[in-house]
């Protein structure tokens, strides 16, 4: 909006700190190309509208704000003289994108001096040539120095979740490789006792008792019951006794099996009731390889099952498959950085989720959220280990005035008052030096807040330090999500 236009007065612009070294030409020149507007109470120009004109204040009261989510948050109200918004990087040109970077607005009547955009960009450019380069090479070199850096931020943190998604899937792996090597070996075990079996003069009645009993004894293995230690034990001796009573060699050794395969007595009274004394202890070498081809198929289906969970989550957590911006579960993006971070938590760190469930698909760019998430929970694993290396993170879902919250809590130290204004400026870090590069959370806050509009928050006490995203659960005006899968 334009204010109503005033006469110039060069003594007085002269009197403003940031014009008090021009001579009185320059100021004539100034008067000339500019002009003097008044600003009733109200607002002057708006975040994101193009960037026409460069002011500077003469008197009254400014207050400046920025967009978040639906919100202006007002990051600046002050009174003096001669301060200055507007267009201020008008001198780079068309190199970047000219739009105002805040919102401005008056609180009484104020005066301004303003310049317009390109008039300024010329003068800057006429008046100050080597300010003009300095400045030109300050901004675009920290905005080539902040991209390396936060690459190398995108990569050590893959690095990590690298290195513990290679040790979450060498467990399940090696013992998939050591289940499958020994079910060969049982596998020609029970080849030879079928051979030993059939060899004999058997009664074809018998062996297809032993087949019938075979095949029952494997459909109990699939729903064994879960026993107490306690239990296993006492259940172990009562069939080491009943197989020694009958004479079955090695009774020490198969009993365990059976008791993992959900077998008990009255299952063995019914295997011997079926079949002739002469055949019985072949017939329990018999069930016990098949009990034990069972459970290790069973073992490889568990490792396997554990291995494709694992590379499941690592796709849900790169989304490399899915569309950027889309309708997304936001517990599907928690669980699957968890599991990608359970490398990090060891044994002394405990982890407790407080999901709503019935929150709703929220539109959001998921491999993004991700990120964050992965940022914060670092942070306060960091934060826990610093102390004594033990605690909790809790991860907490909830409808939080019409905005979905995910919420990170540690019991870390927490973050010190003094600091807390400035832990999401750039290359702002606590840790020592060479393990941060202080820019987690600032990428964090500017995916929360640039890109999804929401808020990113902290609560700290010793004890208790609480990282809050705010998320909005409807997209904006000019984005349409894709629909999840």
């Amino acid at each position: 909006m334009s204010g109503q236009v005033l006469p110039c007065s060069p003594q007085e612009i002269g009197t403003l700190f940031l014009f008090e070294k021009l001579t009185p030409e320059q100021l004539g020149r100034l008067c000339c190309d500019g002009q003097v507007e008044l600003f009733e109470a109200g607002p002057v120009y708006t975040e994101g509208d193009p960037a026409t004109c460069f002011y500077v204040m003469i008197e009254g009261t400014v207050v400046l704000s920025r967009r978040v989510g639906g919100d202006d948050v007002e990051v600046s109200r002050t009174s003096q003289r001669g301060v200055y918004t507007g267009a201020m990087q008008a001198y780079i040109g068309d190199r970047v994108q000219q739009v105002y970077l805040n919102s401005m607005r008056v609180t009484e009547p104020t005066r301004f001096f303003v310049l317009p955009a390109e008039t300024f960009a010329n003068i800057m450019s006429e008046w100050f040539p080597m300010a003009v380069h300095l400045l030109e090479g300050l901004f675009f070199g920290s905005k080539s120095t902040q991209l390396a850096i936060s690459q190398r931020e995108r990569l050590l943190a893959l690095g990590s979740l690298s290195a513990g998604l290679t040790h979450e899937l060498n467990n399940p792996a090696a013992a998939a490789v050591r289940a499958t090597s020994a079910l060969r070996e049982r596998v020609a075990k029970m080849r030879h006792k079928l051979r030993v079996i059939s060899a004999g003069k058997y009664p074809r009645e018998a062996l297809a008792n032993l087949i019938d009993i075979q095949e029952r004894t494997a459909e109990r293995v699939a729903k064994a019951p879960s026993l107490s230690p306690l239990e296993a034990s006492d259940r172990e001796d009562a069939l080491t006794d009943w197989l020694d009573d009958h004479d079955i060699t090695e009774s020490w050794q198969i009993a365990p099996t059976f008791v993992q395969a959900g077998l008990d007595i009255e299952w063995l009274d019914q295997v011997a009731a079926a079949v002739d004394a002469e055949i019985l202890p072949s017939a329990i070498g018999w069930l016990n390889y098949t009990v034990e081809t069972e459970l290790l198929m069973t073992e490889i289906e568990d490792s396997t099952t554990r291995v494709s969970n694992l590379v499941g989550a690592a796709k849900q957590y790169s989304q490399l498959d899915r569309a950027p911006y889309q309708v997304v579960d936001v517990h599907e993006l928690l669980d699957s950085t968890l599991l990608m971070l359970a490398g990090k938590f060891g044994d002394r760190i405990k982890v407790v989720k407080e999901y709503d469930r019935a929150l709703p698909k929220i539109p959001a760019y998921p491999a993004e959220l991700n990120q964050v998430w992965t940022n914060l929970i670092d942070n306060a694993v960091s934060a826990m280990e610093s102390s004594d290396g033990t605690g909790t993170l809790t991860v907490r879902t909830a409808l939080e005035r019409d905005q979905l919250m995910v919420e990170f809590r540690d019991t870390g130290p927490g973050v010190p008052q003094e600091i807390r204004g400035r832990i999401f400026d750039p290359f702002f870090t606590t840790k020592p030096v060479g393990e941060g590069t202080g820019l987690g959370l600032d990428i964090s806050w500017r995916i929360v807040v640039n890109k999804h509009h929401g808020t990113l928050q902290v609560e700290s006490v010793p004890g208790d330090t609480r990282f809050q995203v705010l998320l909005p659960l409807t997209a904006a005006d000019n984005e349409t999500p894709e629909e999840s899968a």
